[in-house]
C-alpha cells in the first residue's frame, strides 16, 4: 500500500503565472475589494478551485501578486551612493523607475487596496517603513529623533506623487517625463531628509 502524500501537489508553472498575471492586472484596474477570486480565474481561464488550489485566499493571492521581481534592499545602495548630497533626487528617480515598469502594476494595485483596506493601508505602512524609508534614513546622519518625521514626510511625498501620476492621473504629471519630476520634487524629497524642518 502507497503512503499518501500530504500537502499540495506541484503544480504547472504555467497555470500558477498565468494566474498571478491576471491578479496583478485585476488588483491594478480595480483594486483588492472590487476584484474577487472568480473575476481572476475567468482572465486566467482556469477554474476558481485552482486558484485556491496554488494561493489560498484572495489575501494570499494578493500578497502572493505583490511580490514584484525589484527587491528594495538591491536598489537603495544606488539610492545612497554619494553620500545625503543628492538622495532625495536619487530616491525620487529610483521610485520612478520602478512605478513606471511592469512591476509597478503591483504597487498601483497596492495603493489603490490601501485608500480603502486598512489591512491594505498597514501592509504598505509596513513595506514602506521597513523595507525603504528606515533603509535609506538609518545610512544616513539624522538625529534619531527626527527620523519618524521625515520619513513620514518623504512618504507623503511619494505616495502623493504615485497618487496623482498613477491612479488619478492628474495631467501633466501623469505623462511628465520621469527627470522633469525628479527635478521639481527631488529637492522637496531633500528638504524632508536632511533639511531644516522648522
Amino acid at each position: 500500500m502507497m503512503a499518501r502524500r500530504t500537502g499540495r501537489r506541484p503544480g504547472n508553472p504555467d497555470t500558477r503565472e498565468a494566474i498571478l498575471a491576471a491578479a496583478r492586472a485585476a488588483f491594478a484596474e480595480r483594486g483588492f475589494d472590487a476584484t474577487s477570486i472568480r473575476a481572476i480565474a475567468t482572465a486566467a481561464e482556469v477554474d476558481p478551485a485552482l486558484v485556491h488550489h496554488y494561493f489560498g485566499t484572495k489575501e494570499e493571492l494578493f500578497r502572493a501578486a505583490m511580490a514584484m521581481p525589484i527587491d528594495p534592499a538591491r536598489l537603495l545602495p544606488g539610492v545612497l551612493a554619494g553620500g545625503p548630497e543628492g538622495v532625495g533626487e536619487r530616491l525620487v528617480r529610483t521610485f520612478l523607475g520602478v512605478w513606471d515598469s511592469p512591476a509597478g502594476t503591483a504597487a498601483v494595485a497596492l495603493l489603490r487596496s490601501a485608500v480603502s483596506n486598512e489591512w491594505m493601508a498597514r501592509l504598505m505602512r509596513e513595506f514602506l517603513v521597513t523595507q525603504v524609508l528606515r533603509r535609506v534614513l538609518d545610512h544616513l546622519d539624522i538625529d534619531p529623533a527626527e527620523l519618524p518625521l521625515r520619513g513620514s514626510l518623504v512618504a507623503s511625498q511619494l505616495i502623493g506623487l504615485a497618487m496623482m501620476r498613477y491612479v488619478i492621473r492628474l495631467e501633466p504629471v501623469a505623462s511628465a517625463d520621469p527627470e522633469t519630476l525628479v527635478a521639481a520634487i527631488g529637492p522637496t524629497v531633500q528638504r524632508y531628509v536632511t533639511g531644516d524642518l522648522g
